[in-house]
């Protein structure tokens, strides 16, 4: 046998330990990747806002995003109500990197298909949905609730430029994105307004791009441009239209007078005032202005502030106001027609000041000084204010009310020629024309019932008949006469022949029977009797071819036996 035992071979724990299955790397690579992805979604997650709308109309929850410039900067994921339950609150989880956009002065709105500031906009929004949009503010805090614009602001970018104020009475036509025109050309738009302190005025904001903005200057002139201006003058109808956008949304446009390194550049939000059209501004360069008043006894239909004022056909000035008012002097109520003069618009005028002007307009007047109405658009109707020294214009003595003078007026509505052709319409209608018409109707219905009467047709059918048997009449008698008239000539020429040879006879007889024998004075007797005949048929031959009807109705000249 043998000497050796067996021995136990004993291996250490720690080799075990160290050697793990592989089945193990599955949950373990999982959990690595799991936690990168939730470290990588925390570390980009951004903060949580909320948006204030008056409707959600086209948002959805985890489906709209927000975006600034086309990129995305989150996504809605709540749609509420307000707790007064007046307004849509939308909470939207943004980006990391939308957090610094997130200031006071941010802007939200939903962009979808609309017609905005002129522009069709959002039409991509057809195919891809609503979103919201971010327009950033320049610096400020940082916010986390905001209140959502209805309507796109009409500056969306940063864009250069700088923003003024036009301060006016009214609007007009003006709407937010209505352009701003330089020499015709757009060169902005309107932002926006508010009403001024104590609501006397209203401030218009208005934005001005670069280069265009250095061209604002102190002396600029802004005038509302909106819609078309008709004007009726010497030179025909003519229509002036800024654009076909100024028509439809209004405009702003503005000038500066003469060389405009003159004046500095304005400052932004400087102050300017919107003048009602082009003339209002043009006007607004005279510095000087005299106000005046008429008074006129008889109507001044037809004249409005704003009407012109004229010195021989040309403006100098413009009527402010109209009244009525009772004159206790005259015991009649007169019509008060104020109204400027602006001394600069007739060249060479110099105008004293002070006393000196009194002196010099009470001279005027004596010289003939005198304001007349006259039309300034005879279809129209509008009337004007005519300044004038008429030689002839009698004794007038000058006025003042306050600082106005009081001119004397000339003549009056009457004596203009729209008036007096209405007053010409005005007798033309005093004529009866419907009666006079009636009067017509029925004559010319007598008339008619008189030729178409039946008796009247018979009566002349039987005229007819009668004249056409006198005219058969005639014919048979001419027919029948024609022959008999027709050898009444040969007639009278055979008595003449005979009648000559008759004498030559009774010459030949009185040769051989003495002149005064019986037979020559019976010879002689008998000739004469042949004479008067051979007459008598020649002169009824005569009558007969002139006169054939007297075979009928007998000489002319003898009366009925």
């Amino acid at each position: 046998m043998s000497d050796r035992h067996p021995t136990a071979v004993v291996r250490s724990p720690i080799d075990h330990k160290s050697r793990l299955p592989l089945i193990w790397a599955i949950p373990i690579v999982t959990a690595i990747i799991g936690g990168w992805l939730a470290w990588s979604t925390l570390s980009q997650r951004g903060p949580l806002i909320t948006v204030t709308f008056e409707t959600a109309e086209g948002l959805q929850a985890d489906q709209s995003h927000v975006r600034h410039k086309d990129v995305d900067m989150g996504v809605v994921q709540k749609i509420g109500l307000t707790p007064d339950l007046k307004r849509v609150q939308v909470t939207i989880r943004m980006n990391r990197e939308a957090e610094p956009l997130l200031t006071e002065g941010a802007e939200f709105w939903v962009v979808r298909p609309r017609f905005f500031a002129g522009a069709i906009s959002g039409l991509q929004t057809l195919f891809s949905g609503s979103y919201l949009d971010l327009l950033p503010a320049a610096g400020g805090q940082p916010k986390r609730d905001f209140v959502g614009l209805e309507n796109p602001p009409v500056l969306q970018s940063d864009v250069p430029g700088r923003t003024f104020l036009l301060r006016a009475k009214r609007i007009g036509s003006l709407n937010l994105g209505s352009p701003i025109l330089f020499r015709d050309l757009e060169v902005g738009e309107v932002l926006g307004w508010d009403v001024g302190e104590m609501a006397q005025d209203i401030t218009v904001h208005v934005f001005v791009r670069e280069p265009f903005d250095k061209y604002v200057r102190d002396n600029s002139r802004f005038w509302n441009a909106s819609g078309a201006k008709v004007q009726l003058g010497t030179n025909g109808l003519q229509v002036k239209v800024q654009s076909l956008r100024a028509v439809v949304l209004g405009a702003v446009a503005f000038e500066t007078p003469g060389n405009p390194q003159v004046t500095a550049e304005s400052e932004a939000d400087h102050g300017f005032p919107l003048y009602e059209d082009e003339d209002a501004a043009d006007a607004s360069t005279y510095k000087r202005s005299v106000p005046f008043v008429a008074n006129f006894n008889s109507s001044v239909s037809g004249l409005a502030a704003g009407s012109p004022v004229t010195l021989r056909g040309l403006k100098i000035g413009e009527v402010s106001s109209l009244s009525l008012v009772y004159d206790r002097a005259q015991d009649n109520v007169v019509v008060p027609v104020h109204f400027t003069l602006e001394p600069e618009r007739v060249a060479m005028l110099e105008l004293p000041t002070g006393g000196d002007l009194d002196n010099r307009m009470q001279e005027l007047v004596h010289r003939g000084l005198r304001v007349k109405l006259e039309s300034s658009n005879i279809l129209t109707g509008s009337k004007q204010l005519a300044m004038d020294v008429y030689r002839d214009a009698g004794p007038g003595e000058l006025g003042k009310q306050g600082d106005a003078y009081v001119v004397p007026v000339m003549g009056g509505s009457a004596d203009d020629a729209a008036t007096a052709a209405t007053n010409l319409v005005n007798r033309l209608s005093d004529v009866p024309f419907e009666s006079i018409g009636r009067n017509l109707d029925q004559t010319l219905a007598g008339v008619n019932a008189l030729v178409n009467d039946k008796e009247l047709a018979g009566t002349v059918s039987e005229l007819q008949s009668t004249l056409a048997g006198a005219q058969q009449l005639m014919n048979n008698l001419n027919h029948g006469l024609t022959p008999a008239m027709q050898r009444l000539p040969s007639i009278a020429s055979g008595l003449e022949s005979t009648v000559q040879r008759t004498d030559k006879l009774l010459a030949s007889l009185q040769t051989g029977y003495g002149g005064d024998s019986r037979f020559n004075r019976d010879v002689s007797q008998m000739m004469g009797q042949l004479s008067d005949a051979a007459r008598s048929i020649r002169v009824l031959a005569d009558l007969l071819s002139r006169h054939p009807e007297a075979l009928i109705r007998g000489r002319a000249d003898q009366g009925v036996q």
